[in-house]
């Protein structure tokens, strides 16, 4: 073995004992540590030759590389709708790490880990109320959910019109319906083969909305005359989290013929609280769903889940199967991840979402969701009362989209929002919301209380007075 190899493994108890004791300190100062960073470093440096060894190389990271770290998973990061990890996924994350399994089988010699993703996946659905008549899998983050759920729609569609496109390609236009997409779905349209420009733009719902217009949905329906298409909704807008209205939908699917997805990344949480979960109602009826855990399941990065109608898993299995690995055996028979979704080879992400949901259970995350909630909610009540702020939309679960106030202030509020989160005390991202410019905050941390929202508050007023905002 190569000697500094075999050092490190002398030493592993020493090595990750420090390590232990960098990661408690950097999770005990969390709150202090800066949100935003101007560092930087050289990206020439030279691979030496004989190797340093695991500590020197940590001594190193902590002088050039530590620096560039902020605290994303801390309690005022408010952009991008990033959770933080909670103690119990991070035991998970590391035995990931440590056991380092490529989770696919359930029935093999070589490992079977995915056992424990089935499990965790019934786990979700009893989180989440939804039925067991939907499969699910763990992917790395919500494009790659919305990727799976996609690409067997477009094996559907295929299907309808009696092709295969994933053997023989895309030889018919396919029909896509949708009113306020996130990004990553009109991404995944361009690596399906779609075309990221390739859909029909439903209107939305009067008022301030980004709901699906029904009416006008069933107006575009109706001139497709009858042939197949895909319907792209959402549980959670990512600018004002507005949900479609799915019992309409359930309406619309009883009449029509189209594949439903549904990208629910945060907003499907909803469904764990008595006060929220009617804004899923009828979500069920869905062929797709994809969700987010490092969302507001709190799990490190990077870690999704799809969940796909059980009665298309052949379309599933057309889509991504393995077809020229016969050693593989038949993919109906002998269940393998490898044949369900796109990565042949896959870390168990499953393992720190079944340790929080064990470790919390359902009551535990309602209070995360509760407690999310209520601080966008105080977060609302000061943009509401402040003369320097206004809502650009209303504040619908746990995503506050504001601006400055005023037409003659829009010039500025990318100047304000960079002097901000330049500060480093609390980090938000940009938006334009109709025609308007403005700044979103997303509430998902576990970590975020009501001394957050004050420091917020006060960085937020200071940089008004120092930029000279009026």
């Amino acid at each position: 073995m190569n000697p500094i190899l075999q050092q490190d493994l002398n030493d592993i108890e020493k090595i990750l004992e420090k390590v232990k004791r960098q990661g408690i300190d950097f999770l005990h100062s969390i709150d202090t540590i800066p949100t935003s960073t101007k560092n930087s470093i050289t990206t020439d440096r030279n691979l030496n030759d004989s190797g340093l060894g695991a500590l020197s190389t940590l001594e190193e990271f902590n002088k050039r590389l530590a620096p560039l770290m902020v605290s994303q998973a801390g309690p005022r990061y408010w952009g991008f709708v990033t959770g933080g990890a909670t103690p119990a996924s991070i035991v998970g994350d590391w035995l990931t790490t440590i056991y380092d399994p490529n989770a696919q089988a359930t029935k093999a010699q070589g490992g079977v880990s995915a056992l424990i993703e089935i499990e965790t996946i019934n786990l979700l659905l009893q989180l989440l109320d939804l039925p067991k008549s939907f499969l699910g899998g763990f992917v790395t983050g919500a494009t790659m959910s919305n990727f799976t759920c996609l690409a067997v729609a477009r094996q559907w569609f295929g299907n309808q019109l009696g092709k295969d496109f994933a053997k023989n390609g895309i030889s018919e236009p396919i029909h896509i319906l949708t009113a306020t997409p996130h990004s990553s779905s009109v991404k995944c349209l361009a690596m399906l083969g779609i075309g990221s420009q390739n859909f029909i733009k439903i209107k939305t719902n009067e008022g301030n909305r980004e709901a699906i217009d029904i009416a006008d949905l069933e107006k575009n329906i109706e001139s497709l005359n009858g042939k197949p298409f895909i319907l792209i909704s959402s549980a959670g807008t990512v600018n004002t989290a507005d949900f479609d209205d799915f019992n309409a939908i359930t309406k619309l699917k009883e009449k029509y013929n189209f594949w439903w997805h549904i990208d629910a990344a945060f907003g499907g949480f909803a469904a764990c609280l008595p006060k929220y979960n009617h804004l899923v109602d009828g979500w069920k009826n869905a062929d797709s769903i994809t969700i987010d855990c490092h969302k507001w399941l709190n799990v490190p990065y990077e870690s999704a889940f799809y969940l796909v109608k059980e009665q298309h898993k052949n379309l599933q299995i057309e889509t991504f199967q393995n077809s020229n690995a016969p050693y593989l055996g038949n993919p109906l028979e002998n269940f393998s991840y490898l044949n369900f979704l796109p990565e042949n080879s896959r870390r168990l992400k499953a393992l720190p979402v079944w340790f929080s949901l064990l470790a919390y259970g359902k009551q535990g995350f309602q209070d995360i969701i509760e407690n999310s909630v209520a601080m966008a909610l105080q977060f609302d009540d000061f943009i509401t009362q402040n003369e320097d702020f206004e809502l650009l939309a209303p504040t619908r679960l746990n995503n506050v989209c504001f601006t400055l106030v005023g037409d003659h202030n829009q010039d500025k509020v990318n100047l304000f929002l960079t002097h901000l989160n330049d500060k480093g005390k609390v980090f938000m991202t940009p938006t334009v919301y109709e025609n308007r410019k403005g700044i979103r905050a997303s509430f998902v941390n576990w970590r975020t209380n009501e001394n957050d929202i004050r420091i917020a508050i006060e960085e937020m007023k200071a940089s008004v007075l120092e930029l000279g905002i009026e």
